[in-house]
C-alpha cells in the first residue's frame, strides 16, 4: 500500500474517531458511535499493517502489542460493574496518554529525520505537546485513583 493511500486511510480513521466521540456523548447514539470507533480502528490497523514501512519484525511487534492489549482490555471490561464504568474509562484513557508519551519519545529518538527548518521545529513542538499532554493525562488519572482508592487500600492492609 503506497504512502498516499495510508495517509487517506488515517484521515478517514480520524474522522470516524471524531464521529465516534460525538456519538458516544448521547445514549441514543452510543451504539452508532461505538460502531464508528470500531470501523475507524479497523481502518487504522489495516493501514498500519499494510503500510510499506512495516517489515516482518514490525508485524511481530504489532501483534506483540495488540494481542496483550486486547486480552487485558477484554478481561477488564468483562469484570467491571456498570457502576464502576467511569473508573474503567479513566484507567483506559490514562493508557492512551501513556501511549502518546511513548510514541513521542520514540519519535524524538528516531534517527531518521528528514525534516529541516520550520518542519523540524513544528515536529519538535508536536512531540513536546504529545509527551506533555499524554504524561499529564496519565499522571492525573493515577493521582485521582490513588486519592479515591488509596485510603481503601491502606485500610485493607
Amino acid at each position: 500500500m503506497n504512502n498516499s493511500l495510508v495517509t487517506v486511510a488515517y484521515i478517514a480513521a480520524s474522522g470516524l474517531f471524531i464521529l465516534s466521540l460525538a456519538g458516544l456523548s448521547n445514549q441514543e447514539t452510543a451504539r452508532k458511535g461505538n460502531l464508528f470507533g470500531i470501523i475507524g480502528m479497523i481502518i487504522a490497523l489495516t493501514a498500519t499493517a499494510l503500510g510499506s514501512h512495516v517489515s516482518v519484525t514490525g508485524y511481530t511487534a504489532l501483534a506483540g502489542m495488540i494481542l496483550p492489549g486486547a486480552l487485558i482490555g477484554a478481561f477488564l471490561a468483562s469484570r467491571v460493574a456498570m457502576t464502576s464504568m467511569p473508573e474503567l474509562v479513566a484507567v483506559l484513557h490514562s493508557f492512551v496518554g501513556l501511549a502518546a508519551v511513548l510514541v513521542g519519545i520514540g519519535n524524538y529518538l528516531s534517527p531518521e529525520s528528514h525534516l529541516v527548518g520550520a518542519e523540524a521545529i513544528v515536529h519538535q513542538i508536536e512531540i513536546y505537546l504529545g509527551v506533555f499532554i499524554g504524561g499529564g493525562d496519565f499522571s492525573r488519572v493515577q493521582l485521582w485513583l490513588l486519592g479515591s482508592y488509596g485510603p481503601l487500600l491502606a485500610a485493607s492492609l
